[in-house]
């Protein structure tokens, strides 16, 4: 969390936190000014929880009304473990290692 708001805060944005009503939440939704944000679930790693993360972005993408706000911008899987970031091309999700941060 820390890193990421550093990155936010780089960019004049912010990081939050989301939970509904229901128990449907996102780890992190980097939010910038200018509208534009990404959703960010993270996971120590291993396949069935970068699963179980992309899974519950995806749930949480197909709540919001693209009518009223953005759609987000991206949706990541922020892993502490991989040597490689990929794109999941089946829902659009990226998986990248906590070492990619970096600047």
């Amino acid at each position: 969390m820390r890193d990421l708001r550093v990155y936010a805060d780089a960019l004049n944005g912010q990081v939050f936190h989301f939970r509904d009503r229901n128990g449907l939440e996102c780890d992190t939704v980097i939010h910038l000014r200018n509208g534009h944000y990404g959703l960010v679930e993270i996971k120590l790693g291993g396949e069935k929880l970068i699963n179980e993360g992309a899974s519950s972005l995806n749930r949480l993408e197909t709540k919001i009304d693209v009518e009223r706000m953005n759609a987000p911008s991206f949706k990541m899987v922020l892993t502490a473990v991989g040597n490689m970031a990929y794109h999941r091309k089946e829902d659009g999700v990226y998986v990248v290692p906590i070492g990619y941060l970096k600047p």
